[in-house]
């Protein structure tokens, strides 16, 4: 088996509609949460649309239910966290709004057309059919130019440490920013094009280094130092920013 190493340890959260809410008391308090039953193991996500559980199909509800029960205390502590946001993560799509990309306010334009995306002095136009999804319009121009932003960067921190440019993919985790096979190569999160390029850099860094070292040894920390000496700081406003990011 190739070996992998990921960024950080989560479980990738799916950007499709989520299934019917179900529900269930927890100290006393009615939880509603979506249950997909398309992972491969139990798993539980919090966030601003509330409790999203996965499982694998052949597990029972019952012991899904019983998983939950076991993390009532994490589940309503996190859920009171995001109710308490005053400002929330998912942002609508509509004509001038804005939108983060690279560290910049973007503004979006809409207008009517067959339903793509482009940039357009440093605007993001979506030229869209009355009825057309917006926010996926824009997710595919921004995942195309994560791609145009994050290749050669990526080719440029191989080169740094003398080892081959590694085939590149995106991903669509909610909370791993990257990852990296001796099989497949390298995937980054698209979300990463809302982020300044610094913090761009330090995960393309972090995930380079591990064609060099498959651990997190202190041989390995040394590979990313000589792609990103500031890496230290780099990781600590990742966390920040990262956690800050719209949801489109």
């Amino acid at each position: 088996m190739p070996e992998q190493f990921e960024l950080f340890h989560a479980t990738a959260s799916s950007l499709d509609t989520p299934p019917p809410n179900r529900h269930l008391v927890l100290h006393g308090r009615i939880v509603s949460y979506t249950l997909r039953r398309d992972r491969r193991r139990l798993t539980l996500h919090i966030d601003e649309r509330g409790l999203r559980v996965g499982a694998p199909r052949v597990f029972p509800l019952a012991d899904i239910e019983a998983f939950i029960r076991i993390h009532a205390d994490w589940v309503v502590r996190k859920l009171d966290e995001f109710s308490k946001r005053t400002a929330p993560r998912h942002l609508a799509l509509h004509d001038g709004a804005e939108l983060p990309v690279l560290g910049d306010a973007v503004r979006v334009c809409v207008t009517a057309g067959g339903n793509r995306g482009y940039w357009k002095e440093g605007e993001l136009w979506l030229a869209a059919r009355p009825a057309a999804d917006l926010a996926a319009l824009a997710r595919r121009a921004l995942q195309r130019r994560a791609l145009e932003v994050f290749q050669p960067r990526t080719a440029a921190a191989a080169a740094q440490l003398g080892v081959a440019e590694p085939p590149l993919a995106l991903s669509s985790a909610r909370t791993r920013w990257g990852s990296c096979s001796t099989h497949s190569g390298i995937r980054l999160n698209w979300r990463l094009i809302h982020l300044p390029l610094p913090l761009v850099d330090y995960v393309i860094a972090h995930e380079v280094a591990h064609l060099v070292e498959m651990n997190h040894s202190p041989r390995f920390w040394a590979q990313v130092a000589r792609l990103c000496p500031d890496w230290r700081s780099a990781r600590e406003q990742l966390k920040r920013q990262g956690a800050a990011l719209p949801l489109i």
